[in-house]
């Protein structure tokens, strides 16, 4: 059986490489201490399935192979924090070939390029609708470990599309995006937490409360509105609608627009979430989609692609809101 960890496990490793990499690396001017944050980033993979076990071994004991404490899993993430906090971490010059190489390489495939692109879908999708069911996969986990297994495949298809026999060319490639992201590849994961601990904090709960003694009773529009702004606002202060959902569904979305004006669950809930995607356009801390694009490209204007999505997004919450009121109930 193939399982997840496996793949996280994969992860952990290329980020270790790349790490060895930085290290050697005397163009970075801030190379061992960017080393440090990736190599360590790596080593939390494989180290977290230990305090994994701790945890399963704790509820069926012998059921877990090996075990490791959590403690220092913490002071991990605790380091993490203050390397990229404190701006420890840079990029080196990336070894590249010059503008009329790519140009040249570009003309010479042409639309080939975008073979590997769609090998992952496909790859995850074959996986998650055959191979679900077939034993070969850990039981529930089988998109994931397909979305990671058409990666793989993914870079074996690109480099026999280019002609390409190093995996070092791939691997110096991945580091200059790595680097060029920086710890903004991580804050998606980290505001994804942030929004399961504030439900498990009952903060959802406590806006209820609040939502419920300024609305007046049995208004429906106002609800709906009071939803579809609310998953806005939370997604542009957290950056992203999944944080956004437990919050407020707890609050609104589940007690007052379903329970008590018993609104269609997968319309409220399913609208709700493209609120929150509505405000995914207007927030730089949605760092995966408006501000690490911006990096890559190397545009002048860091927010660019906020200001020009602002009008969206707008547009797009009106629209769900009036879709929620006339459709959901």
């Amino acid at each position: 059986m193939i399982k997840v960890e496996w793949l996280y496990w994969l992860i952990g490793l290329i980020f270790v490489v790349m790490a060895v990499q930085m290290a050697a690396d005397r163009t970075n001017p801030k190379r061992w201490t960017s080393a440090a944050f990736w190599g360590l980033l790596g080593l939390t993979f494989p180290y977290g399935t230990g305090v994994v076990n701790a945890e399963l071994n704790a509820t069926a004991p012998g059921s877990a192979s090996w075990t490791l404490p959590a403690e220092p899993l913490g002071v991990a993430v605790l380091a993490l924090i203050v390397l990229a906090g404190f701006n420890f971490i840079g990029k080196g010059v990336p070894v590249t070939t010059t503008d009329e190489q790519r140009q040249a390489s570009a003309a010479r495939l042409g639309s080939k390029l975008f073979i590997p692109a769609l090998t992952i879908p496909l790859v995850a999708i074959v996986c998650a609708s055959f191979l679900d069911e077939s034993g070969l996969f850990e039981t529930g986990k089988a998109t994931l470990i397909g979305l990671g297994l058409g990666c793989i495949v993914a870079l074996a298809v690109g480099m026999f599309v280019t002609g390409e026999k190093r995996i070092s060319v791939p691997i110096h490639s991945g580091r200059s995006m790595l680097e060029a992201m920086g710890s903004a590849l991580l804050l998606p994961q980290l505001l994804a937490v942030l929004g399961s601990i504030f439900a498990v904090a009952g903060v959802g709960t406590q806006v209820g409360t609040v939502v419920d003694g300024v609305l007046p009773g049995n208004s429906k529009y106002l609800a709906v509105i009071a939803y579809c702004v609310g998953m806005f606002l939370f997604t542009v202060i957290m950056g992203n609608a999944f944080a956004a959902f437990p919050v407020m569904t707890a609050a609104i979305g589940w007690p007052v627009l379903i329970q008590q004006m018993h609104g269609n669950e997968a319309a409220v809930l399913a609208i709700g979430m493209l609120a929150g995607f509505s405000g995914t356009l207007c927030t730089p801390m949605a760092a995966n989609f408006n501000i690490v694009p911006a990096s890559l490209l190397e545009l002048k204007d860091q927010y660019g692609p906020i200001k020009a999505q602002l009008p969206t997004g707008l547009a797009l919450l009106v629209c769900n809101i009036v879709i929620m009121a006339l459709f959901a109930f």
